[in-house]
């Protein structure tokens, strides 16, 4: 059963404004949960352009959609150890930085990461004191993504460098498998608790990324997930 309750939503001459051409756009329709919306949108109020999941985990709740979570970005230790440490190399994925100073601050060993021709500008931040430690969170191209752990080499005296993996990337944040995006929901609706609304989903087509809501809990990785929409 279906306690369809669109609400309003904001349409150009073919479609919500985010979406190019809702005509050209494919959509299914999606058993969507009011309890697994209102963990993100407590008013009820959930918008277009919104990005639904569906559960994939067994139990109660599943196939139907609710709230995309997202994925974890990647979060690594480098830790410094031992007496004369003069410098280190951090390797990732094959690529090996330039000497890195033992007392080096966030930045420097941020921009020795980013000059790699594995990790752009960007695709990683690095925060922390001189001589560390120092987290490093893989962001931008690598966001929500389980990369390689990076390998240290140390060089002086028996110092030691050591990399941990604090969180690993591309998990799903939510439980239930609300992690992989489905695609967006063409009508603003208005839900509640115990509710079931079976709404229509675009998962094809062209969509204005700027124009979605700001709380659509759009990322990366659910550009990632929907590989049949073009985001401009």
């Amino acid at each position: 059963m279906s306690d369809f309750a669109p609400t309003r939503t904001t349409y150009a001459e073919t479609g919500p404004l985010w979406a190019r051409d809702l005509l050209k756009a494919e959509t299914h329709g999606v058993l969507i949960s009011g309890d697994l919306m209102l963990t993100r949108y407590p008013d009820g109020v959930v918008p277009s352009g919104a990005l639904i999941a569906v559960v994939s985990a067994a139990g109660a709740n599943f196939g139907l959609g609710g709230a995309y979570g997202g994925t974890t970005d990647e979060v690594q230790t480098v830790t410094v150890g031992g007496a004369g440490l003069t410098s280190f190399t951090l390797t990732f994925s094959g690529q090996t930085t330039a000497a890195i100073a033992a007392a080096a601050t966030a930045a420097q060993v941020q921009s020795a990461l980013e000059a790699l021709s594995n990790i752009g500008v960007g695709d990683v931040v690095v925060t922390g004191g001189a001589g560390g430690p120092w987290t490093v969170v893989f962001a931008g191209a690598l966001a929500d993504t389980d990369v390689a752990q990076m390998t240290p080499t140390p060089t002086g005296g028996t110092g030691t460098v050591t990399v941990a993996t604090t969180t690993a990337g591309g998990a799903d944040v939510t439980t239930g498998g609300l992690g992989r995006a489905a695609g967006h929901l063409v009508n603003e609706t208005r839900m509640v608790a115990g509710g079931r609304y079976l709404l229509a989903v675009l998962h094809a087509g062209t969509v204005t990324r700027r124009l979605l809501p700001a709380n659509s809990g759009m990322d990366d990785a659910a550009k990632v997930d929907l590989t049949a929409v073009v985001y401009i």
